[in-house]
């Protein structure tokens, strides 16, 4: 049985933002004639770029504004209004937005600044606004924005001076300037756009819901996004990772320094963040960040021209030996490769090559190469498996045809499945066979340092899209830290009931211990005397520290005691310490010390340890430790929860890790058993949003094993309520739940990234009747269709923030499989969520379809939905007699071959 939706469950029907950009009637409230006004511009912006709707100037004191009848109201507007453009001072707003409410506006344009960004008035003004919209379900862009464009259809709902040529790539800024600045700059470069859009302040449509529109948009290629505040961070990273699975996504964000973040906030209104956790972020989402602005655009055409590398080696052709150095030098300074080229290769071009030639790579073919010599160098080249791309170099000498050496290379834009680039370098003499390469999808640069950024950032891009398909292996886990969970959580919450925030350090390693991580063994003592009986039950030497609930640091206190070998220097260590903080600090400090061994392991010093960031909730942080920690700043940062391969990328980021892998003679560390340890800490905070601050410090690494000395836990006071969430969902175990079913234990659950070999297996066994889609389907030589793998990568590594994908799992033979898939999304810009399902054929009589169904609905109750909803195709007879059993009701649609199903949630009862 299959309850397969008609169209992709992730690109359902209309998009709510279609209006925005294809209205059939927009009202300018606050048109004028007066010259060099916001209110004048944008309204002849309008009429001179017919987009194919109406254009009503909104004024209470003109008959005619620019020779077009104005009208009192947006209800005396003649037909109904889908878009109204807002150029009132802020306090007007409020009231007009009320009025598009009534009138049953679907969006507006505030251009109006004067809001958050003014202070207190200006953020409660603001939220006014907010709550009448929402309320009446009017979006809203803006405000204080530039308003937005569509070259394509024409539509110029902005206020800039000109209307770029129609392209490919869309182009959503957070600063008005800088779309006017760019607009102006791409006339000269023949840059052309599909959309441009000014968000402003982002008080209700923001980055994540125009990137989800624009992904859909077969207008779109690429996406630009100028940024100063990411808005809703998770939100963000969910649009952002799904959208960069088709189309690449290249940021350029301001506020990197202080001085920029304090203006960026100025301007927004909004807190920046830290700018190395923004970076964790836009990697993790599979984003581009570039440094300069001369680079944005540039690398948004050439990613959605150019096939990714599959690694970091590249190739340098050249007719000229300095710039292949200085290209050699700008690959590996910033992270390439120079490739190594295979024997064979060598044999080859010793054939077509002048016996001096360079006989390595960079590969220089001399002055007087002709176009033939570089093709035939390149097509060699092209069949190295070594080269994971191509750099291609000409200087204009006598001998050389820039134009003919250019044509000659035109056919290997895509052909080799690697990314292929080039500089022609000079002037007028290489600028048509420069531009004859760009125009046949070649990037073409001045300098060949520019390309070899340019393959630099391709490659870092390539691994920023890894990190898409990359999560938490909590499968071989759930069981075990299920019960470490509640025993935590009581832990936590009992701390809290007293109205504490700072663990003891014997709290701390409890917490440390029941995660499964290394911690050594810790007696709490209030008496000399019990501490000295704890010292002999651990075993000398000892180390003695402070037990205080108050006091952070404890070697400023003199809390620590180290290397005692007998009771009475454990029994004199207690007396001294209780005077020294009573002394440096307070009586009330000292609440006893702690008895642990005195660990002669040698290793290195590791700190890993987590806080906030108050953009992207809690964040991870791995690198160098002990009491030097601050003046090294060896470390790298990630989202939580982590995997192996992100643990694994944050310890490449570090310059520990080479001492970790073993230098001088030393045995290395064992380095999966410290990704195991940065994993589990990771699960642990996104476990316990109670955690505000925690650190391992020093976390000792050895050959010897790995071993947690010091830990510091800071929690959320009691009275706050509303604690930090992940920016990444992490899994949602609460849908976990076992069955009994037809004599058999089955388990329903989210899915996880590792059930991709059971789910190509399962989709070879399922049936595929008429009318379902079947457009993400390989068929093979007449065989039975198969599921490509975007289908695998977009179920299997779904974003639980945007779909509640859960399967049926049983244990055939000792073996898990999987007898059925479903899953409940989320509809764009709506709390309705559309539903779909299937369950192999030999099930689905048995009431596996509906036991499913149940879980779906459920789920989609706890996230929220009002309705589920699902549009099937009037051939899929046995979806559509199931559908009808579980009290979902039909209609029909203006396609005669489709058929909508609903159920509204309340009424999930009747399963």
């Amino acid at each position: 049985m299959a309850m397969i939706d008609a169209k992709d469950v992730l690109n359902i029907g209309h998009h709510p933002l279609d209006t925005l950009f294809k209205p059939r009637a927009v009202a300018v409230v606050g048109a004028t004639e007066r010259y060099g006004s916001v209110g004048r511009t944008l309204l002849k912006n309008l009429i001179s770029s017919p987009f194919g709707g109406a254009v009503y100037p909104v004024n209470t004191s003109k008959s005619q504004v620019l020779g077009i009848s104005t009208f009192k109201s947006i209800a005396a507007c003649p037909t109904k209004v889908d878009v109204v453009i807002v150029i009132l001072p802020a306090k007007s707003v409020p009231g007009l937005v009320q009025e598009c409410v009534d009138c049953g506006v679907q969006h507006a344009i505030i251009i109006s600044a004067g809001f958050r960004e003014v202070g207190p008035e200006g953020e409660a003004l603001e939220e006014q606004v907010k709550a009448i919209a929402a309320k009446g379900g009017l979006r809203i862009v803006g405000p204080n924005c530039l308003g937005l464009m569509s070259p394509i259809s024409g539509f110029n709902a902005t206020f800039a001076n000109l209307m770029p040529k129609p392209g490919s790539v869309a182009f959503v800024s957070q600063s008005g300037a800088m779309i006017t600045s760019v607009l102006d700059w791409s006339v000269g470069q023949k840059v052309g756009f599909s959309a441009v859009i000014s968000v402003g302040a982002m008080m209700d449509v923001d980055f994540s819901d125009f990137i989800e529109y624009l992904a859909n948009d077969e207008n779109t290629k690429s996406i630009v996004l100028y940024m100063e505040t990411i808005g809703n961070a998770r939100q963000f990273l969910s649009a952002a990772r799904e959208a960069s699975l088709s189309k690449p996504i290249v940021v350029i964000k301001g506020g990197k320094t202080d001085a920029a973040a304090q203006a960026a906030a100025s301007h927004t209104g909004s807190l920046t963040g830290s700018d190395a956790v923004l970076d964790a972020a836009f990697k993790r989402a599979g984003v581009l960040r570039v440094e300069d602005i001369a680079d944005v655009f540039e690398m948004a055409d050439v990613l959605s021209k150019q096939p990714l590398a599959n690694g970091r080696r590249m190739a340098i052709l050249t007719n000229a030996g300095g710039p292949g150095v200085l290209a050699c030098d700008a690959l590996v300074k910033n992270g390439g490769v120079l490739a190594e080229l295979e024997p064979s290769t060598i044999e080859k071009l010793n054939k077509v090559l002048p016996a001096a030639w360079s006989h390595g790579n960079p590969i220089d073919i001399l002055g007087d190469a002709t176009a033939r010599t570089y093709e035939n160098s390149l097509a060699i080249l092209a069949e190295d498996k070594n080269c994971d791309g191509y750099l291609v170099v000409l200087t204009p000498q006598a001998m050389t045809a820039p134009t003919d050496c250019a044509t000659a290379l035109k056919k290997y834009a895509t052909s080799t499945g690697k990314p292929v680039l080039s500089s022609w370098m000079g002037g007028p003499d290489v600028e048509a066979g420069a531009q004859a390469l760009r125009e046949a999808g070649i990037p073409c640069y001045k300098y060949p340092d520019m390309a070899c950024r340019t393959f630099n950032y391709m490659n870092e891009y390539r691994s920023n899209l890894e990190s898409n398909y990359e999560r938490i292996d909590m499968h071989s886990r759930l069981d075990e830290l299920h019960g470490a969970r509640e025993e935590a959580s009581k832990l936590i919450n009992g701390i809290r009931k007293t109205g504490r925030t700072l663990m003891t350090e014997a709290e701390s390693k409890q917490l440390l211990k029941l995660y499964g991580l290394p911690v050594t063994a810790c007696e709490v003592a209030q008496s000399p005397k019990e501490a000295g009986v704890a010292a002999e039950k651990i075993g000398f030497p000892v180390v003695v520290k402070l037990n205080s609930t108050t006091i952070t640091h404890k070697f400023d206190v003199g809390g620590v005691k180290l290397n005692l070998r007998s009771k009475s220097e454990v029994e004199k260590a207690f007396t001294e310490m209780k005077e020294s903080v009573s002394r440096l600090a307070s009586p009330e400090g000292f609440e006893g010390v702690t008895v642990q061994p005195m660990i002669s392991m040698k290793g290195h010093e590791i700190i890993l340890g987590s806080s906030l960031d108050p953009q992207l909730g809690p964040v991870v942080l791995f690198g160098m430790g002990g009491s030097l920690v601050e003046v090294f700043k060896d470390s790298a940062l990630g989202l939580p929860p982590l995997n192996a391969n992100l643990a694994t990328k944050m310890l490449h980021q570090t310059k520990i890790y080479e001492a970790l892998k073993g230098v001088r003679g030393m045995k290395g560390v064992d380095t999966d058993k410290l990704k195991e340890v940065m994993v589990r800490f990771s699960v642990m905070v996104v476990d316990h949003p109670e955690i505000m601050e925690c650190d391992i410090n020093p976390l000792i690494a050895s050959p010897d094993g790995i071993l947690s000395l010091d830990s510091r836990v800071l929690l959320h006071p009691p009275e706050m309520k509303a604690l930090p969430q992940p920016a990444i969902r992490p899994y949602p175990y609460q849908y976990v739940k076992s069955h009994e079913f037809a004599g058999s234990k089955i388990t329903i659950r989210p899915i996880l990234h590792e059930d991709e070999e059971s789910m190509k297996t399962f989709y070879s066994q399922a049936s595929w009747p008429t009318g379902c889609n079947t457009t993400s389907l390989v068929h093979e030589g007449g065989s039975k269709p198969t599921v490509d793998r975007d289908h695998l990568i977009r179920t299997c590594f779904t974003d639980f923030d945007r779909s509640i994908v859960l399967v049926v799992e049983s244990m055939e033979g000792g073996k898990k499989t999987i007898w059925g898939v479903g899953r409940v999304s989320k509809e764009h810009m709506s709390k309705d969520m559309i539903i779909a399902l299937q369950v192999l054929p030999k099930y689905a009589k048995k009431g596996l379809g509906r036991l499913l169904a149940q879980s779906l609905l459920q789920a989609a109750t706890a996230e929220g939905a009002a309705k589920v909803k699902a549009l099937l195709n009037v051939g899929n007879t046995s979806a559509l007699t199931f559908v009808k059993s579980l009290g979902f009701v039909l209609n029909r649609t203006s396609d005669e071959n489709i058929v909508q199903v609903s159920i509204p949630i309340k009424a999930q009862a009747k399963l």
